[in-house]
């Protein structure tokens, strides 16, 4: 790997906030009918490899970092919703664009407080939101490389 991209590498994971710190983060949908920003900790990032997930967003996997109802906030828009019941019974509200597909956010569902599981790839700081755990690893593709430096649970 040149030096260059070595060094442009290390500079973005020295800007990262350090463990617990707090971050404000902003985005929304691919065609911009809704938009949030919220309040997170980079550090709880993650991966989530799990069928529904590979499912849910076509592809092997699915990033997320969570934020509290009180941290996070749409500032245009309305979300459309729809209730996944995962095989353990839970139910969890799953919202996207009805205009564009874009995934937003999941929660759950019923009465509580609400953690937003906000789709890291919605937020314009995704570059710094690294995931550094990954669950339901054993529903991992074969064919994905290994991620290095990072918990892995096989379940959740």
């Amino acid at each position: 790997m040149p030096v260059e991209l070595r060094l442009l590498r290390r500079e973005r994971v020295e800007a990262q906030p350090k463990g617990g710190a707090k971050m404000k983060i902003d985005g929304g949908c691919h065609c911009g009918a809704i938009t949030y920003e919220a309040e997170v900790d980079p550090e709880k990032t993650s991966i989530c490899h799990c069928i529904d997930c590979q499912q849910l967003t076509g592809t092997a996997f699915r990033v997320t970092v969570p934020a509290p109802e009180d941290h996070y906030r749409i500032t245009k828009g309305t979300p459309k919703i729809y209730i996944k019941i995962a095989s353990s019974g839970a139910r969890r509200a799953q919202a996207f664009c009805g205009e564009c597909g874009s995934h937003l956010y999941a929660t759950s569902v019923g009465d509580g407080p609400k953690v937003y599981g906000i789709r890291v790839g919605t937020a314009r700081q995704r570059e710094q939101l690294i995931p550094r755990k990954q669950i339901w690893h054993r529903s991992a593709l074969h064919w994905l490389p290994e991620f290095e430096g990072m918990t892995t649970v096989e379940e959740q």
